[in-house]
């Protein structure tokens, strides 16, 4: 059985509600809650290597669809 297709990786979206930008203009913000200007400027960009770049391009695919969300429960 593939487990490639599964979905979201929980892990993944946990860290986007509990992780703070760590540099920049938005620096000790929780992911979560950075605006959209500022990670659609790191869609002109380019988003950071490793895994903060994963992070933020997630984030960015969550807002930029209106899934803000899925988020609301991780935040409790």
């Amino acid at each position: 059985m593939d487990d490639t297709n599964q979905g979201p990786d929980s892990e993944l979206l946990y860290q986007l509600v509990k992780m703070e930008m760590p540099f920049g203009k938005y620096k000790g913000t929780l992911l979560c809650n950075l605006p959209v200007s500022y990670l659609e400027w790191f869609q002109r960009k380019g988003f950071p290597k490793g895994k903060l770049g994963v992070l933020l391009q997630t984030i960015y695919e969550i807002k930029l669809n209106g899934l803000d969300y899925l988020l609301n429960p991780l935040k409790k």
